[in-house]
């Protein structure tokens, strides 16, 4: 799943460790959602979406795979 939630946060003048605070998670999370290494949780996800004032589907990009049937 791709995300636009670098370009966001940049675009708010925020440094991953001012959006941790906000939404009450780690730096590191926020770097591992950035970077594509960690998919959120549902409830992380709308609280993003929120803060962004943005649905999630703007924010997470989930690219659905060719399956032959």
């Amino acid at each position: 799943m791709n995300n636009r939630l670098e370009e966001l946060r940049k675009e708010r003048g925020l440094r991953q460790e001012e959006l941790a605070d906000i939404l009450e998670v780690s730096r590191q999370t926020i770097g591992s959602l950035e970077n594509g290494r960690y998919n959120p949780s549902i409830l992380l996800a709308f609280k993003i979406a929120r803060f962004f004032n943005k649905n999630i589907e703007d924010i997470f990009i989930y690219e659905e795979a060719d399956y032959n049937e």
